[in-house]
């Protein structure tokens, strides 16, 4: 009841209040116009309704103005004294503050939150069609449409079929992926896209794990220390048997409070660590008893800027019920954090795809602000590889003005990755390979020619005439094109096979473009990656840039699938999701229209201050150099 709720809004829950509401649209019901008027919620007040104050000039005492709570407006103004002044209001358009309790939901909107398990099994099963059923429903949909005898049609002079066109296309072989030596079965050729760990060990182990420890978020009641001490003992043996060595088995546990200072008790953990004298800890397991996101959010903000520490966040439900399977991709994880690699290609077969020359895998993608954010920056997040094979990235973040799509500053990111390949390898890459995502096709000329010279005047930065070759191709996934194979020539679940390639028919005749099926589709219709080369200075034929870029699909760090997004561009997705998490105004931000005290809350991990001073724009952490060149955002 709204009883219960006195007092007892503090700002963990109106952050979590503000973003429930955000976006939701209300009807106002108080100042008896004909009709409701409509407003949708930026927000909440970050104060009660009576204690939310602002200067108001009341209509018949005119030059007299006042200063008023939300709650005394009402009641002045219309006559409405509230019956739960000591809620917080809406805030709406203009900010302007609406008492709850005068509101009701519009009807028939769309649910913006996060659904649970439930809700999400329930949609999951209505939109997932199998191929089949998928392609069915369009032919139906086609055959009522006739186009065939449509007058509309026929006067433009267009012929239209009711049937789905069938286009040419090819399975590629797949790659043989080498584990360690020691596994019972160091190499294998998975034509299904998936594999397994049994028996396997990793291909190249990080860091003996020695100075970590675990931080337990939930209450002690409801995950004792028996059952937390079980999952480390299981943790560490499903590493010892994939490879990787874990030296400290027993770390210390320490339960926190969660609604603290969570970077207070992320340090109070790594105090329990024995460490040595100036050497900071390996990793922080950090338990939380739900998936709220602010609370991660928080957690990553302070290992990357301030603590400059690996985390390694689980749920407490998955060490309630612990299981080998989802230790192996802990396991995983974790070795790629330490600086490990879990497999890889065949070296020789690699250096083949890629002519022979040192090669420089980069992957970018750009991340916009919310919808009615148009203060917060957008960000481009880069990726480059640091050795030969294209196992190990570092990541590099830049700052763009607002939905900004194009990469302004990509020459300093791609002059810092330049340098962390040649620290790497002790070799200046003679061949840069750069997947671009987020880029649609009336954009492609603009990014090729601006973004092409970014990285050419990188390079000559570098060392004067120093111009390897640039293969630059655009990456969509978000489109409309799905394939039905025929007669039954797919996989289990019906969808075209991994490694299928389409490059005819109905590809663009100017553009050197194709589809590319490079995973197996768990359920449902699988959408294909549609890659476009721009620019070729290495000459690649159709075959072997399709070849290499589905063999790149084998090598995503922590899963035991072919992905169906080339790997660079997975982890380019990656860091631009853990951006967020590190921007300078983490906190609350207050929008100030009426009085010096007046603000409210805009959502976790959202600011609501708006400024056209560059000095006090948002801006991006750098990451704490403890983590600079690792893979921090697995």
């Amino acid at each position: 009841s709204a009883e219960q709720l006195r007092g007892h809004i503090d700002q963990s829950r109106a952050r979590e209040m503000s973003a429930y509401l955000r976006g939701l649209t209300l009807y106002l019901r108080h100042r008896g116009i004909t009709g409701k008027r409509k407003f949708a919620v930026k927000g909440i007040t970050s104060a009660a309704l009576d204690r939310e104050s602002f200067e108001w000039e009341d209509p018949d005492r005119p030059g007299h103005p006042e200063t008023v709570s939300i709650a005394q407006y009402y009641a002045k103004r219309y006559n409405i004294k509230l019956r739960y002044p000591y809620l917080p209001g809406l805030v709406g358009r203009k900010n302007a503050i609406f008492p709850i309790e005068l509101c009701e939901v519009a009807e028939n909107q769309r649910y913006r939150g996060k659904l649970d398990d439930r809700q999400t099994a329930d949609m999951v099963r209505f939109a997932c069609q199998r191929p089949d059923e998928n392609r069915n429903r369009i032919e139906d949909v086609l055959k009522q449409l006739n186009f065939a005898e449509s007058p509309v049609t026929a006067a433009f002079g267009l012929t239209l079929t009711s049937r789905l066109a069938e286009v040419e296309s090819r399975v590629l072989p797949a790659p043989t992926i080498n584990y360690g030596r020691a596994s019972q079965e160091p190499t294998l050729s998975p034509a299904s896209g998936a594999w397994n760990m049994r028996g396997k060990r990793v291909s190249t182990p990080g860091a003996s794990l020695e100075f970590w420890a675990v931080l337990v978020l939930s209450r002690q009641r409801d995950l004792p220390m028996n059952r937390v001490q079980a999952f480390v003992t299981m943790l560490v043996d499903t590493c010892i048997q994939t490879g990787y060595d874990i030296r400290q088995s027993r770390p210390p546990i320490v339960y926190g409070n969660l609604n603290a200072d969570l970077g207070r008790e992320m340090r109070h953990a790594c105090d329990a660590i024995n460490l040595p004298p100036k050497r900071p800890p390996q990793l922080l397991l950090v338990v939380l008893p739900s998936t709220n996101a602010h609370v991660y959010q928080t957690i990553k903000n302070c290992a990357y800027t301030t603590l400059g520490i690996q985390t390694q966040c689980m749920q407490a439900k998955n060490m309630q019920r612990p299981s080998t399977q989802y230790c192996a991709n802990l396991c995983l994880k974790i070795n790629t954090k330490l600086g490990g690699t879990n497999q890889a290609l065949t070296p020789s077969h690699l250096q083949k795809l890629v002519h022979n020359k040192p090669t420089l895998f980069m992957g970018c993608d750009v991340t916009h602000p919310a919808p009615g954010e148009q203060h917060k920056p957008s960000i481009a997040s880069v990726v480059g590889s640091t050795d030969f094979m294209g196992l190990r990235y570092s990541a590099t973040l830049i700052q763009l003005p607002s939905r900004q799509e194009l990469v302004s500053k990509l020459q300093d990111a791609v002059v810092r990755h330049l340098k962390l390949f040649f620290k790497g390898t002790k070799t200046k890459p003679r061949h840069i390979i750069f997947y671009r995502d987020g880029v649609g096709e009336t954009q492609f000329s603009q990014v090729r020619d601006r973004e092409l010279i970014e990285i050419q005047r990188a390079c000559s930065s570098v060392e004067p005439g120093y111009k390897p070759e640039i293969t630059f191709l655009a990456v969509l996934k978000r489109h409309n094109t799905r394939f039905f194979p025929l007669n039954r020539t797919g996989d289990r679940t019906g969808n075209c096979v991994p490694g299928t390639v389409i490059d005819r028919s109905i590809t663009i005749p100017a553009l050197f473009d194709f589809y590319l099926f490079s995973h197996a589709a768990i359920q449902g219709t699988s959408r294909p990656t549609h890659y476009y080369v721009l620019h070729n200075d290495a000459k690649f034929t159709a075959d072997e840039i399709q070849e290499l870029t589905y063999h790149l699909c084998f090598t995503y760090a922590i899963c035991t699938r072919s992905v169906s997004l080339v790997p660079p561009v997975y982890y380019a997705h990656r860091v631009a999701d853990r951006a967020r998490c590190h921007m300078v105004d983490m906190g609350v931000g207050f929008e100030d229209a009426s009085s010096a005290t007046s603000g409210y809350y805009g959502g976790a991990g959202t600011s609501t201050r708006q400024t056209d001073d560059p000095d006090r724009a948002t801006k991006i952490i750098k990451t704490h150099e403890n983590l600079d060149e690792t893979m921090y955002f697995m």
